[in-house]
């Protein structure tokens, strides 16, 4: 009876566990509780008896507890028209964090599999299934653990072995730290632990970026997103984009090089803005770089173009890696008869995918790697630039995200793109947070979340190539897989050698 208690009193820990860990996550920033709740995870599954199942639902617990915190920005989008969505608010964030939680519970029951489940067996098999999580159904990373670490020393690891090595780094050390052994072990854990918290707290140490002569503006109109689409209100926020791109540079500074708006910053369809995009050439001396929407051979693209300082279209680029349910509806043509459509998207059943990473020209900036809003949240599509850009190039509309935690989290893994390349972002979002970021992952100059203005900031330089940037993924998961190989050989030898 007792036991049977204790395992219930397990299980109803986890998921306060897991919504303790998602305070290392923005907006509060606290990677050190993050840690915290990770070691009482790898507790409780080092206290708890049973099988695979047992251990999944311990997993899936810690998980659900930490998703439904940490992504509770996912309601904002469905509250922006809350008659026709606001019902299915409550239900996408338990079920995401529901579906969420099923990776880690994953991750619990594999180490449980055919022998008593270890700490660094969970560790491995949580670090794989992270990986998966980035990439399986065209992934959704977001706040995975080492989001949680961009703006501490830890963080600079993602310029050597990139995120999936540092969630696994985090995994290991909470494993290790749970191991009983003889005193010399337990004086080695207590070093190690002191490394770790000054790891999670000190702040990144490294010298001032080195600033080029390049200047560029940052445009953020903060146009609510219930007034972007509009017709009462979106002429307004134009004159708005407009005014701030011809607007003398502030406390006489250096005129800019390049303008950015954000991701969709003009209503009209590309082949229906000639008019406006004629006036933004005549607001800018230089090029202005802007989100807009494509139309072509009745298929629709979240796309950006390169506006030379005629107005006239110079390059272009659609985004390829697009947001299931949000810009696109799996199974479309089914949910269509239902009049069930992506959230953002304006037509159909939603946007089309673009070819892939692409490099624009900036001239004397050098090139730009675009990336449109979620394309910034996975590390291998930046890796996928086909040549090393001299800066990344990101904008976006955050105005679905929420007033809090989303917008913030969002600039979290822009940072952590920064650092991955060891290069500076430039960074326009609509509502926020606009901001120059430099190749360690700092914030070099911002507009605050819900304001309107802009920026203009000078851009970083580059660093050279970082580890992680020519590596990419492939070693890190060539490496784990040859872990958990050894691992199943391991433990299958270990079955024999019991029967």
């Amino acid at each position: 009876m007792m036991q049977r208690l204790a395992m219930r009193g397990r299980m109803l820990l986890a998921p306060i566990a897991g919504a303790i860990a998602a305070f290392g996550q923005a907006p509060y920033d606290l990677p050190l509780l993050f840690f915290a709740g990770l070691v009482a995870a790898f507790w409780l599954y080092r206290a708890q008896s049973g099988g695979p199942f047992r251990a999944a639902l311990l997993g899936w617990g810690f998980g659900f507890g930490y998703f439904l915190h940490a992504l509770q920005w996912i309601v904002s989008p469905f509250m922006v028209d809350v008659e026709r969505h606001g019902w299915m608010a409550p239900f996408a964030l338990i079920l995401l964090a529901a579906g969420m939680a099923l990776f880690w519970g994953l991750a619990f029951a594999l180490s449980r599999w055919r022998a008593p489940g270890q700490g660094l067996a969970l560790a491995l098999t949580w670090a794989a299934v992270e990986l998966l999580r980035a990439y399986i159904f065209t992934g959704f990373p977001w706040a995975m653990p080492a989001q949680a670490l961009v703006g501490v020393m830890a963080g600079q690891g993602l310029a050597w072995v990139g995120p999936y090595a540092l969630n696994l780094w985090l995994f290991a050390i909470a494993a290790i730290l749970l191991l009983r052994g003889p005193l010399a072990l337990r004086l080695g854990q207590g070093t190690l632990a002191l490394s770790t918290v000054l790891l999670l707290v000190l702040p990144a140490q490294a010298p001032p970026a080195v600033l080029t002569e390049n200047v560029v503006r940052l445009v953020q109109p903060n146009a609510a997103q219930r007034d972007k689409w509009n017709s009462d209100t979106f002429e307004f926020y134009f004159s708005r984009q407009l005014e701030y791109t011809a607007a003398a540079p502030k406390d006489g500074g250096r005129a800019p090089d390049l303008v950015i708006w954000p991701e969709t910053a003009i209503p009209w369809a590309l082949d229906m803005a000639g008019s406006a995009l004629a006036e933004i050439g005549a607001a800018s001396d230089v090029p202005v770089v802007l989100g807009v929407q494509r139309r072509s051979n009745m298929r629709y693209f979240n796309s950006l173009v390169v506006l030379d300082a005629n107005g006239a279209v110079d390059q272009l680029y659609d985004k390829h890696h697009l947001v299931p349910f949000g810009e696109y509806m799996p199974m479309g043509d089914l949910m269509a008869r239902f009049g069930i459509h992506g959230l953002a998207a304006q037509e159909g059943n939603g946007y089309s995918s673009g070819p892939g990473a692409e490099l624009l020209d900036l001239g004397p900036l050098g090139t730009g790697l675009p990336l449109i809003c979620y394309e910034a949240v996975f590390a291998h599509d930046v890796n996928a630039a086909p040549a090393r850009p001299a800066f990344l190039m990101q904008v976006t509309n955050d105005a679905w995200f929420g007033k809090a935690a989303g917008p913030r989290q969002h600039l979290a893994q822009a940072r952590m793109r920064a650092i991955e390349q060891g290069l500076p972002m430039a960074r326009a979002a609509n509502t926020g947070i606009s901001a120059m970021i430099d190749p360690q992952g700092r914030v070099t100059a911002a507009l605050a979340l819900n304001t309107e203005g802009f920026i203009d900031a000078p851009l970083p330089a580059p660093l050279p190539p970082t580890l992680y940037s020519r590596s990419g993924d492939l070693p890190f998961t060539m490496l784990l897989g040859l872990c958990l190989v050894g691992l199943a050989v391991a433990r299958r030898r270990r079955a024999g050698n019991a029967d």
